[in-house]
């Protein structure tokens, strides 16, 4: 079994099982990858003879806790890379996901921490996703709420972005729209979700899709609430 293909399985199980406990199904697994479900089956047996993951049949997989720790690690690689290919190299943002993903599976994580430090121990990768420090967990601590179900007329700040096609953050990056930009909702089409966002002193139009991969958090004094 080759060290990457090993990590893209944990690392796909976590980033799905997300905060929850429950198991992930080999149909979601073979969705995100894009690889026929016999294939994932096959895997998931050889992952669980390493003692990775706890597969139970009909029911769908679990990490273990050294599972878990592989898919971290991995995950953690990445975000590092991709703020010190920005940071350092000047690359942009939508460029640096394909590059990361290639040296996630061969830089050492010593490689990977004194990038880290290099870097500031930044907090965050160029999307907004949480770079804990070495051997602790990604969780991520803050209240946030996707731009979609965020109320109206109320001060957010952009903090995070789900994966998303370079061709969009390219269009993302264009109108403003990036890590710590304050924006607000203006307006809701009821039908098909779309919003009006103001950015400064613009306003945009993002579609529903689009808004729902935005996870945003208030400004000191407003107040979110609950997502609607």
């Amino acid at each position: 079994m080759s060290t990457r293909a090993l990590q893209d399985y944990l690392k796909t199980i976590y980033k799905l099982a997300g905060d929850s406990t429950q198991a992930v199904s080999t149909s979601a697994l073979a969705d995100r990858l894009g690889v026929a479900a016999p294939s994932v089956s096959g895997m998931m047996k050889k992952l669980a003879a390493e003692g990775l993951i706890e597969h139970v049949p009909y029911q769908g997989v679990t990490l273990t806790d050294e599972g878990r720790r592989v898919a971290v690690e991995t995950i953690r690689k990445h975000r590092v890379v991709e703020q010190f290919l920005v940071q350092v190299l000047g690359l942009t943002w939508d460029e640096v996901d394909a590059e990361a993903e290639i040296l996630e599976h061969c830089v050492s994580s010593r490689v990977v921490n004194r990038m880290w430090e290099v870097l500031g121990r930044p907090l965050s990768d160029p999307h907004g996703s949480p770079i804990p420090p070495p051997d602790e967990d990604l969780h991520d601590a803050r209240s946030l709420c996707a731009l979609s179900d965020a109320p109206l007329h109320v001060g957010l700040r952009l903090a995070r972005l789900s994966e998303r096609l370079p061709e969009e953050l390219r269009y993302l990056a264009e109108r403003g729209l990036v890590p710590g930009a304050r924006v607000s909702i203006e307006e809701r089409a009821p039908t098909s979700g779309a919003l009006m966002v103001r950015v400064g002193e613009r306003l945009h139009v993002l579609d529903a899709a689009l808004a729902q991969a935005l996870l945003v958090d208030a400004l000191a004094g407003e107040e979110v609430g609950t997502c609607i």
